[in-house]
C-alpha cells in the first residue's frame, strides 16, 4: 500500500463506537457549581473528562460537553446568579501536580449546558477561578493562570462586559506569574480580590513562589488594582499560592491562605487593609500548589471552610478547624449556596458530592471519570480490563456484561476489584494465570496480588522507601509510573525498572539487574524538586528513570527501553550489551511514553514521547524496522498541538497502528506514513494507553475510564482499494456462544436503497433474516451480552455499516396483546456452535462471509453434540408454541370473518347457531391462552395456560450451556399431548360445527367462514 493511496484513503467510520465500561467512580475534579434558584442543579469539572451536570441534587449525573469542547480538564465552571441557563467554563487545571493537564480557553453555555460556545483566552491553558456579576450574567472576571511549563502572555485576570464577545486583561504580573484565585464581595460586585502566583514546572522540577506571587485588591470593577501583598500582618518573606474570600455575612471580613515560611490562615476584619496570622496548622496549608482553597460561610461571618487533603471548616474565624468527613480526600473546591448554607457540593479526587445537610452527609461520587496510567487485560474469557486509577488506587473491571466472579446483576462499570499495587502506574496481570496480578505504585512498590485468595504479597526489587528526597540520593529512582511488563517469549519473566532494568524469573522472589543506568543521569534533573517554599519530592517528581520497557515478541533476548529524559535504548543479548538508538529528532528530555515492540518485524518499533513539559506540545512518533540503525518520524495527520501518549500495532494486521493522543485517538494504515482520527463518539479526552486484545481494541482513558471498541476485524481488512468498491461484507469476529453478539460489517460507498442480512446454518437453514428500514437509524447501543451494538436492522448509510446479530434463531409466531409470565415472546432458541453463512443481498446484488460460533471454552463436561441437542428441543418447543399461538391467530380471525357475517340482515336466523360455534370456539382458545391477562401480574390472578407453559418450558431448555434434562424431554411429551389433544377438538369445530354454519350461510346467500 503506498502513501498516496492511503493519503486518499479516508475511512468513513460509520456505525463503529466506543463502549464506555466504567469504573462507575469518580476521579479528580478542581471545579464545582451550583445554582441559587435550581436548588437540586449542580455541576462539577471532572480533570480529563469535561463538565458534569445534574438536575436531581447528585442522584445522578451526566456529561453536558462531550463533542462540543475541544479540551478534557475543566479548571472553573461558575453559574450566573441572575440567570442558571448561564454557564461559564474555565478549561485546565491549575491544581500544579506533575502531570496537569492544559485547556483552550473559556466556553458558555446560555441554555443551562445543552450547547457549548467558544467564547476566547485559547492559549490560557490553565483558568483558576471565573466570577459573574451575580445581578448581569454579561460581567464575568476570569483568574487566568497561563502556560505552565514556560513563559507565556494571556495571564491575569480578564474582565468582559458583553458576555464573553470582548474580553480586556485588567491585571497582569508578568509572563510566568499568572492569576490563581478571585472572590466577588457578594454585597458589591465592583469590590473583587485577586492573587497572582509566581510559579512553573518542568520534567523535573517545581517552583513556587517568587516576586509574581501577590494579593490585590479593586474597588472599581477592576479598571485598577491595589497590591496589598506586604499590609500589616501578612508573610514578609517569598510568598507562593493565596487563595482568598470574602465573607457574605460581612463585607469586611476577608479570609486568606498563603503559602510561605510563616503561612497559614489570614483573617482581616478591615476589608483587606490590615490582617490577623489566625492558624499555622500545616494541615491547611501542606502542598499548596495542589490543594489550598478557602470559602467564607455566606451566613456567619465566623465559619470558613478550608480544603487540603481533607475538608476542613472553622466556627471561629479561622482560628481552629475541624475535619468534616466527605466520601473522598484530596479536596480542590467549594460551593455553597448563598440563601442556604447547608447547600453544597465540594469537588475532590473521587469526583463530586452533594450536601444537603451542612456537609453531615453526601451523595456518592460514581461519576465514570477515573484517570486511568496504563491499561492491561487478563487472558480469560470473558477478559478483564485493569489499571491504576489516580488517587483511588486500582481497578479491574469486566468488559462485557457476560461475566464472572461477582454477582450477575450488576450492571457494567458497577462492578469491579482492585488488584493490588496502588493509584499509580502499571498492572499486569500474568497472562498465564488470571488470578494473578502483579502493581505498581510509588516509590518502587511493587506487590504480586492473588485474586482467589486475596492476599497480597509486596515483591519490591528493593524495599526502602523514600519520600522527601530528591532523585540524587537515592539507590534507585522510582518513577511514579514505572513500568511492570511480562516477556511475550518468555512469559514467566517479568521486567520493572528504575534507571536500571530489572529482571524477575520467579514472581519477585528475587531481581537481577540486566542493565547499567539507561537514562541520561543529567544532574541537574536530579536534585530538589520543589521550591523555594514547598518541595514536593514524590514519585511524579523523581526523573532519570526507563519510563517504558518493550520485551520483543520475536526472541527473548532482545528488549526495548525508554527513558523519560528521552533515551532508546536496545540489548539483543539479554542485557549484556547495550546500544543507544534513540531517533534523530527527538530532542533532550523528550519523555518516552512508549516503545512498542513490533508484533511482526523482529527489527521493528515504535516510540511514542511526549514535551509538554517542557511547553512543546507537538506529536512525536517515530518507526524503525532495523532495531534502532534508522527511524522516520511518523506524525502526519496528528494536529501539531495534540502531544502523543502511546502506540500500538495491531496484532493481526502489520502496519495498522494505533495511537492515543491527549485529545483522543488515530488509526494509520500504512505503517503509521498518514493517520486519521478514530475518535467518533468518545469525548475529548486523553487516551493514556492501549491494547489490542484479540479482536477488540481497548483504551485507557485519563478522565473517563475504560472504553471498548469491539470486533475491529472491518480496521484489519480495509484498504484504499476496499474504499472504490460498491460493497465490501467483512469476515466477522467469531462468536462465543452465550458471551458474545456476532457483529457484522460491511462498507457502501454510497447509499444503499435496500440491504437484507440473512444467516444460514451448515445445512442452508435460515437462523434469521432480516431487512433494512426506519429502525435502522438506531446505532450504538449497549448490548447485555457484550458488543457495542450497531442498527437493530441492516443499515444504508454510505460508509462501516454494523449489524448486529444476537445469536438466536427466529422466536415462535406471536400474536397482539400476548403476555407471559417467565418467558419473552418472541425469543428463539440459541445457536448452536457450527459455521454459519452471512449473506447480504445489497440492491440485489450478494456477498458472503462465514461466521463460527464456538463453544464457550470454559465449560466443563459440555460437548457440541450436547448443545445441539438443546438447540433441538428448545427448536421442537419453539415450533409447538408456534402451533398453540397460531391456533389462537386462527381462532380469532374465524370469529371476526363470523362477527363480520351477522352483521348482515340475512343472517338473522343464524344468530343462535353462530353465538354456539363462538362458544366452543373460545373454550379452546381460552385452553391454549389465558384471555384475561392484560398486564403481566395479570398471571399471578388468572392461571395461566397452554402456550405460557410451553414458552417458559422453551426458556428452561435453552438456559444456559448444556444438554436438556430428562424431565425437560418429559414435561415437552406431556406438553405435546395436551396441545394434539386440543387442536384436534378444535378441527371437530372447524368441520362439524362451523361447517354446518357455513352451509347456513351460503343458503342464506352469504359467503362462507374461510
Amino acid at each position: 500500500m503506498t502513501s498516496a493511496l492511503a493519503a486518499a484513503a479516508t475511512i468513513d467510520f460509520g456505525d463503529l463506537r466506543w463502549r464506555s465500561i466504567g469504573p462507575n467512580r469518580g476521579g479528580r475534579s478542581q471545579a464545582a457549581a451550583g445554582s441559587v434558584k435550581r436548588p437540586l442543579e449542580y455541576y462539577f469539572g471532572a480533570t480529563g473528562g469535561g463538565l458534569w451536570k445534574t438536575t436531581n441534587g447528585g442522584v445522578t449525573w451526566a456529561p453536558v460537553t462531550d463533542g462540543q469542547i475541544g479540551s478534557s480538564s475543566v479548571g472553573a465552571v461558575a453559574v450566573a446568579e441572575s440567570n442558571p441557563d448561564v454557564v461559564y467554563l474555565g478549561m485546565g487545571e491549575t491544581e500544579f501536580r506533575g502531570n496537569v493537564m492544559q485547556g483552550d480557553g473559556i466556553y458558555k453555555t446560555t441554555d443551562g449546558g445543552k450547547s457549548w460556545k467558544h467564547i476566547g483566552l485559547a492559549d490560557s491553558q490553565a483558568i483558576g477561578r471565573i466570577r459573574v456579576d451575580p445581578a448581569n450574567a454579561d460581567i464575568v472576571f476570569v483568574a487566568v493562570f497561563g502556560h505552565s511549563y514556560g513563559p507565556n502572555q494571556e495571564r491575569g485576570v480578564y474582565r468582559s462586559t458583553d458576555g464573553g464577545a470582548n474580553w480586556k486583561r485588567v491585571l497582569f504580573k508578568n509572563d510566568h506569574s499568572g492569576a490563581v484565585d478571585l472572590t466577588m464581595d457578594p454585597h458589591n460586585s465592583k469590590v473583587l480580590f485577586a492573587s497572582t502566583w509566581d510559579a512553573y514546572r518542568t520534567p523535573w522540577s517545581l517552583s513556587s513562589g517568587g516576586p509574581g506571587s501577590g494579593l490585590f485588591k479593586t474597588n472599581d470593577g477592576g479598571d485598577t488594582w491595589t497590591e496589598i501583598t506586604r499590609n500589616p500582618g501578612l508573610p514578609k518573606g517569598i510568598v507562593g499560592k493565596i487563595t482568598v474570600s470574602v465573607s457574605g455575612a460581612d463585607s469586611n471580613r476577608i479570609y486568606a491562605v498563603v503559602e510561605a515560611d510563616d503561612g497559614g490562615v489570614f483573617v482581616s476584619d478591615d476589608a483587606g487593609r490590615t490582617w490577623t496570622h489566625t492558624n499555622e496548622e500545616r494541615k491547611i496549608r501542606q502542598r499548596a500548589f495542589y490543594f489550598s482553597r478557602i470559602l467564607a460561610d455566606p451566613k456567619d461571618r465566623d465559619v470558613v471552610y478550608a480544603m487540603n487533603v481533607e475538608f476542613y471548616r472553622s466556627k471561629d474565624g479561622g482560628k481552629t478547624f475541624d475535619l468534616m468527613h466527605t466520601p473522598h480526600s484530596d479536596h480542590h473546591d467549594f460551593w455553597i449556596a448563598a440563601d442556604n448554607p447547608q447547600r453544597m457540593i465540594t469537588s475532590n479526587d473521587g469526583g463530586a458530592s452533594v450536601s444537603t445537610d451542612g456537609g453531615r452527609t453526601w451523595t456518592l461520587q460514581k461519576q465514570p471519570t477515573a484517570q486511568i496510567y496504563h491499561l492491561s487485560t487478563t487472558n480469560e474469557i470473558p477478559y478483564h480490563v485493569c489499571g491504576a486509577q489516580q488517587d483511588d488506587g486500582s481497578v479491574c473491571v469486566p468488559s462485557t456484561a457476560a461475566r464472572n466472579m461477582h454477582e450477575p446483576a450488576a450492571p457494567v462499570g458497577d462492578w469491579m476489584y482492585a488488584a493490588g499495587g496502588g493509584e499509580a502506574g502499571y498492572i499486569t496481570a500474568d497472562p498465564k494465570d488470571p488470578n494473578i496480578f502483579y502493581g505498581g505504585d510509588q516509590a518502587g512498590v511493587i506487590t504480586r496480588y492473588d485474586r482467589r485468595t486475596g492476599e497480597t504479597r509486596n515483591v519490591h526489587v528493593y524495599p526502602l522507601f523514600f519520600s522527601g528526597m530528591s532523585a540524587s540520593v537515592l539507590r534507585d529512582r522510582w518513577q511514579w509510573t514505572f513500568p511492570i511488563v511480562f516477556s511475550p517469549v518468555e512469559t514467566g519473566t517479568l521486567y520493572t525498572s528504575s534507571q536500571h532494568l530489572w529482571k524477575s524469573t520467579n514472581q519477585g522472589q528475587s531481581w537481577t539487574q540486566v542493565s547499567p543506568d539507561l537514562t541520561r543521569n543529567d544532574p541537574k534533573t536530579l536534585g530538589d524538586s520543589g521550591g523555594p517554599i514547598t518541595k514536593d519530592q514524590n514519585g511524579p517528581e523523581i526523573y532519570g528513570t526507563i519510563f517504558s520497557i518493550a520485551p520483543s515478541r520475536h526472541d527473548a533476548a532482545t528488549i526495548w527501553t525508554g527513558s523519560d529524559d528521552g533515551l532508546v535504548q536496545i540489548t539483543r543479548d539479554g542485557g549484556k550489551t547495550w546500544k543507544n538508538v534513540t531517533p534523530p529528532g527527538i530532542g533532550e528530555f523528550n519523555r518516552v511514553s512508549l516503545v512498542e515492540a513490533s508484533p511482526h518485524t523482529p527489527g521493528g518499533a515504535y516510540v511514542a514521547a511526549k514535551r509538554y513539559q517542557l511547553d512543546d506540545r507537538a506529536p512525536y512518533i517515530f518507526r524503525t524496522k532495523d532495531y534502532g540503525a534508522t527511524w522516520t518520524k511518523i506524525v502526519n495527520g496528528i494536529p501539531a498541538n495534540d502531544f502523543v501518549q502511546a502506540v500500538r500495532e495491531d496484532t493481526v494486521r502489520a502496519g495498522l497502528l494505533y495511537a492515543g493522543t491527549e485529545h483522543g485517538i488515530y488509526i494509520s494504515l500504512d505503517d503509521g506514513a498518514n493517520w486519521q482520527s478514530m475518535r467518533l463518539n468518545l469525548p475529548d479526552t486523553q487516551v493514556s494507553d492501549l491494547v489490542v486484545e484479540k479482536d477488540d481494541l481497548v483504551i485507557a482513558t485519563h478522565g473517563r475510564g475504560f472504553y471498548v471498541m469491539d470486533g475491529i476485524g472491518a480496521l484489519r481488512e480495509i484498504t484504499p482499494e476496499t474504499l472504490t468498491k460498491k460493497t465490501e461484507v467483512f469476515k466477522p469476529r467469531p462468536v462465543i456462544r452465550g458471551l458474545t453478539v456476532g457483529l457484522v460489517d460491511y462498507y457502501l460507498s454510497g447509499e444503499a436503497k435496500k440491504v437484507e442480512v440473512e444467516l444460514l446454518d451448515g445445512s442452508g437453514k435460515s437462523a434469521g433474516k432480516f431487512e433494512s428500514g426506519a429502525a435502522a437509524a438506531a446505532v450504538a447501543a449497549d448490548d447485555e451480552e457484550g458488543g457495542s451494538v450497531g442498527a437493530r436492522k441492516p443499515g444504508t448509510h454510505s460508509g462501516i455499516n454494523r449489524f448486529t446479530w444476537t445469536p438466536r434463531y427466529p422466536g415462535a409466531t406471536g400474536f397482539a396483546g400476548i403476555v407471559y409470565r417467565g418467558a419473552s415472546p418472541g425469543q428463539g432458541p440459541q445457536a448452536p456452535p457450527g459455521t454459519y453463512t452471512v449473506v447480504i443481498t445489497v440492491d440485489g446484488e450478494r456477498y458472503q462471509q462465514p461466521l463460527v460460533i464456538q463453544r464457550d471454552p470454559r465449560l466443563d463436561g459440555v460437548t457440541d453434540q450436547d448443545l445441539q441437542q438443546q438447540f433441538t428441543l428448545a427448536s421442537q418447543v419453539r415450533d409447538k408454541l408456534s402451533e398453540a399461538n397460531e391456533a389462537v391467530i386462527r381462532i380469532r380471525a374465524l370469529k371476526d370473518e363470523m362477527a363480520q357475517r351477522m352483521a348482515s340482515p340475512a343472517a338473522a336466523g343464524l344468530k343462535t347457531q353462530e353465538t354456539e360455534v363462538r362458544a366452543r370456539l373460545d373454550a379452546v382458545e381460552e385452553e391454549i391462552y389465558q384471555v384475561k391477562n392484560r398486564s403481566p401480574r395479570d398471571t399471578l390472578n388468572y392461571p395461566i395456560k397452554l402456550n405460557n407453559q410451553l414458552a417458559v418450558l422453551q426458556t428452561y431448555v435453552d438456559t444456559g450451556s448444556s444438554r436438556p434434562t430428562d424431565q425437560e424431554y418429559a414435561v415437552f411429551k406431556e406438553l405435546t399431548g395436551n396441545l394434539d389433544a386440543i387442536l384436534a377438538r378444535l378441527g371437530q369445530v372447524v368441520d362439524g360445527d362451523l361447517a354446518r354454519l357455513n352451509s347456513g350461510l351460503t343458503s342464506a346467500g352469504l359467503p362462507s367462514i374461510r
